[in-house]
């Protein structure tokens, strides 16, 4: 046991990044190491570990837990990183990089984690397959996420070409419309949780629990196992943790985009993005590299799907209280493009409940072009006036 304790130490893990937190601490409470564009990209890959342990933490006490209990868990954490660096994003009143890390997310977790995921594990396997019902399920709620994101955004085409007096657009006839949206997300959301862990659980996770039971043996059996007061400390210690960085972060994100050439459409898109996901990459993969491709989708279309249904419209009610003004659902064309394409082409992957390494090229391949998108994307106020005039 001891051999293997010492042996583990070596072995590459998202937690030999932890030596950027103090690092980071130091950069930003010593004046005279001040530097934003340092500050941001330490801050970066001092969130990406920390994220990883609250994933972590999140398992280890859902265990504990229970399925039901356990499963609304893992459900409400999932994207705990993401939603924390979004919430100071909005204090700060980073309205576009908050709705950028929206589509990032969506973007990243279907395109990069799964194609990543189907390309390790259809190098290992020459075929694997998973449970279509489930995968379906979530491409038909996504559709729904692209709709709620189209629908402001053909509002504001639409409704700024009629006069005011005549019932044209308006600032406070978009927000109405946004919260009114993102009433009916968080309520689909809440539907979506009690079919998939309540009503039709078997259905949809049997195969997913039998995976998760047999990881918790191998945990169990090479002395992982955590306490419940463990686990918790863990979470709450590296929430803690992602808040105070995500607060370094956000501070530094101005400065950094403009010394490093990038848009802040592109920094949430693109930068924020994979670093709140950088946890679940790992972990997807490790699931394809397993052959447990059931588990794998879970995390990668469940965490757009709770993006799209829950941060989404969390955040729109949050913006009330933490915003300089409410945020709203209407996003640049290029965005909604983006979502829809990734949503269309994980569809017609996933429609036949089996999957192999090209599939994951070709993922891999949309995200890129997409990043170059957003990287040679003129900043997005006046992209959104050019396309208004």
């Amino acid at each position: 046991m001891t051999a293997k304790n010492s042996t583990s130490w070596f072995k590459p893990s998202l937690d030999w990044l932890l030596i950027f937190l103090p690092i980071a601490i130091c950069f930003r409470f010593i004046p005279s190491l001040e530097n934003p564009t340092a500050l941001f990209i330490i801050s970066c890959l001092a969130i990406i570990p920390l994220a990883g342990l609250m994933g972590k933490g999140t398992e280890h006490l859902a265990e504990h837990l229970g399925p039901g209990a356990g499963g609304l868990l893992s459900a409400t954490f999932g994207n705990a990183a993401e939603l924390i660096i979004a919430l100071f994003a909005l204090s700060k009143g980073l309205e576009d990089v908050v709705k950028a890390s929206i589509t990032g997310s969506i973007l990243g977790n279907l395109l990069l984690v799964l194609g990543l995921s189907l390309l390790t594990g259809g190098l290992k396997f020459k075929r694997q397959t998973f449970n279509k019902t489930a995968s379906s399920m979530s491409a038909t709620a996504l559709t729904l996420a692209a709709a709620a994101l189209l629908v402001p955004t053909v509002f504001h085409a639409v409704a700024e070409r009629v006069p005011v007096a005549s019932g044209g657009w308006t600032p406070q006839k978009e927000q109405s419309l946004s919260f009114a949206i993102a009433v009916v997300l968080m309520i689909t959301y809440g539907f979506t949780l009690i079919f998939s862990l309540i009503t039709h659980k078997n259905l949809l996770v049997s195969d997913s629990m039998h995976a998760v039971e047999e990881i918790g043996e191998e945990l169990e059996e090479s002395g992982e196992h955590w306490s419940k007061g463990k686990a918790l400390g863990v979470l709450l210690g590296a929430t803690s943790m992602v808040a105070l960085v995500a607060e370094f972060l956000v501070g530094a994100v101005e400065e950094a985009g403009k010394t490093l050439g990038l848009t802040e459409v592109f920094v949430g898109v693109i930068v924020v993005a994979i670093i709140g996901n950088a946890a679940e990459n790992s972990s997807a993969i490790l699931m394809a590299l397993r052959n447990k491709m059931d588990l794998s989708l879970g995390i990668s279309l469940g965490s757009s799907l709770q993006i799209a249904l829950f941060v989404a419209p969390f955040l729109v009610f949050a913006s009330y209280f933490l915003a300089p003004h409410p945020m709203n659902l209407e996003f640049t064309l290029p965005e909604v493009f983006a979502v829809m394409i990734a949503i269309l082409i994980v569809q017609q992957i996933s429609s036949d409940g089996e999957s192999n390494w090209i599939e994951g090229v070709q993922l891999l391949s949309v995200y890129a072009i997409l990043g170059i998108l957003f990287y040679f994307l003129p900043e997005i106020h006046s992209a959104v006036e050019s396309i208004s005039h």
